[in-house]
């Protein structure tokens, strides 16, 4: 190990932190030097929504470790308000720009190590966007000039333009915080690690809680006290939070000449170097390998950015990094719905040309005895026809953390259908159930992939409605005349087989009960009786009554239950 190391880095938070604290630990001698642009190195980004709604009291809760602490405790020297304005490659140098006293100096180093993070984004195409009523959330500057204009001039309508993660909390928190907020997004859901039919369930969570929810439109211009959109509604907001996305800060590694990757991020090898040996590149700034595809992406998370601060550094001094790649783990809590999601949905694997098929299942979250039980929608994905798990995306009032976590390892180790069946799991009746969810889930899978049923999904529903296929209730009397699909047969499960006379065996038939479980028991014992062409509607009515809910309530179109039911 070289003594003396000089170990300039650019940018706190997430990356830049953690690649200083693991440059001390291995390297005692180093002389470590930290640059942040801002007024704080050390703050928890992905908690800044949270003081909009008091939940996080004081902004100053959200700073983490200061200057003076990285000192003392670390023997770190962190430089806030210093911007590094350029890179000498030549010279191993950066120019950094002290913005309290606009001097520009030069710092040596033997090791530099870029965090600068992602930018929001702003549309230039939209009329207003330099207005001072206009926001973005990056830092704990950005949070407090968000709640002081709010509160300062008394206002009660905020419009927040963006579906992601943070578009999402910021909208929650000022709901919470008692304000008119309308949330805005261009595509036709908030929350892209989703799928679809799975995106439901948030919109019906945010469109309950009082949020003005808009999809398909976009903002085309901002005014004092209102933003006009591209389908030329106007939405009442003298405040505007802008939160469509970020773009990697690349404009330092781009002017040195380092190598940019096709997402437009700085491009590293496996250890996080550039194109320039003494220099790395970790966090939202950086292009990364998603495994399960195989392709380049970016992935602004604050989990792999830690991991890949400990693994440039690590390299730095010559400890072997064994680099899987990513597979984009990721958590929302949306008012008291919780949702998760690991590896890839639908549409990135159709994107990817990826074969793949799917399960959806509502099972209870916990022993349904229990008054705090709740249903939990899990969607599993896996590769046809190997079986092997490629994601999952969960999403309830319990613990959905847990269940896609394990799939998320399951996903890292390779494993298929098979594993995740046998996978021996904890059960207590308060914490969740016998089998638990995701076994269950293989096990549905694999049923489906070697065919001993079929099933049809959500999305399919309305047109066989439409169209008037031959849809069997198999609930009880007393839940089915509660709410049904339209045009639906009442034939109870325990009815099934003396009455099977009534089931057609000339044309498809398409069997539901309240989360699938039932019905997917008369599937087995009509194929028993001879039965070919008969399916099992995924989901059920509990799943389509989700699903359809939010478009029956924006667009006033014909439902196709008779009444919804959602427990």
């Amino acid at each position: 190990m070289e003594d003396d190391k000089r170990i300039l880095i650019v940018g706190g938070v997430a990356g830049g932190a953690s690649a200083a604290a693991r440059a001390r630990r291995l390297d005692e001698s180093a002389e470590i030097i930290m640059f942040e642009r801002g007024p704080h190195v050390s703050f928890s980004n992905c908690s800044l929504p949270y003081y909009l709604s008091g939940v996080v009291e004081s902004s100053d809760d959200l700073l983490m470790l200061t200057p003076k602490q990285f000192k003392m405790d670390y023997n770190i020297e962190a430089r806030v308000n210093s911007e590094v304005v350029q890179i000498k490659r030549t010279e191993k140098k950066v120019v950094v720009k002290d913005l309290e006293t606009g001097e520009e100096y030069e710092e040596s180093y033997d090791k530099l190590i870029l965090s600068p993070g992602a930018n929001p984004i702003l549309p230039r195409s939209i009329k207003g966007i330099d207005g001072p009523n206009v926001f973005t959330v990056r830092n704990v500057v950005d949070i407090r000039k968000i709640k002081d204009y709010i509160d300062d001039n008394n206002i009660n309508d905020v419009a927040v333009v963006g579906g992601g993660f943070i578009g999402v909390e910021v909208a929650e928190n000022l709901r919470l915080a008692g304000k008119n907020v309308s949330l805005i997004e261009a595509m036709s859901q908030i929350m892209a690690p989703f799928d679809y039919d799975m995106a439901q369930l948030l919109h019906k969570e945010v469109h309950d809680q009082g949020i003005n929810l808009i999809l398909d439109d976009a903002v085309v211009q901002i005014r004092e006290d209102s933003v006009e959109l591209k389908s030329g509604q106007k939405v009442e907001a003298e405040a505007v939070v802008m939160a469509i996305g970020v773009a990697p800060e690349t404009k330092l590694a781009k002017d040195a000449g380092l190598e940019i990757g096709e997402t437009r991020a700085i491009k590293v090898d496996h250890n996080y170097m550039t194109s320039d040996e003494d220099i790395y590149a970790v966090g939202d700034a950086v292009e990364v390998y998603r495994s399960i595809d195989k392709r380049k992406v970016h992935l602004p998370l604050a989990g792999p950015a830690l991991r890949q601060a400990r693994s440039a550094v690590d390299h730095i001094y010559g400890i072997p990094h064994n680099n899987k790649g990513v597979i984009g783990s990721s958590i929302v809590k949306i008012f008291d719905l919780n949702a998760a999601s690991t590896g890839l949905n639908e549409k990135a694997l159709k994107d990817a040309g990826i074969s793949y098929d799917f399960v959806y299942i509502i099972p209870s979250d916990k022993v349904n005895i229990f008054p705090d039980s709740n249903p939990l929608h899990f969607k599993l994905i896996y590769e046809y026809p190997t079986g092997k798990i490629l994601g999952a995306q969960a999403v309830g009032k319990g613990n959905v953390d847990k269940k896609i976590d394990v799939i998320a390892t399951m996903i890292t180790m390779g494993g298929t259908l098979e594993d995740l069946k046998e996978l021996e799991l904890c059960y207590a009746p308060v914490f969740g159930t016998a089998r638990d969810v995701v076994n269950l889930a293989a096990l549905v899978a694999l049923n489906t992939l070697y065919g001993r049923f079929r099933q049809v999904r959500l999305t399919e529903v309305r047109e066989l409605v439409e169209k008037n296929a031959f849809i069997v209730d198999v609930r009880p009397k007393a839940a089915f005349e509660k709410g049904h699909i339209r045009n639906a047969v009442n034939i109870p499960l325990g009815e099934i087989r003396e009455r099977a006379d009534e089931i057609p065996r000339d044309q498809p038939v398409y069997l539901y009960c309240r989360t699938s479980q039932r019905s997917y028991n008369a599937v087995m014992a009509l194929q028993g009786m001879g039965f070919e062409n008969i399916y099992n509607i995924c989901g059920s009515f509990l799943g389509i009554s989700f699903y359809e809910y939010f478009l029956d309530q924006v667009t006033g179109r014909e439902k196709i239950v008779t009444e919804y039911n959602f427990k």
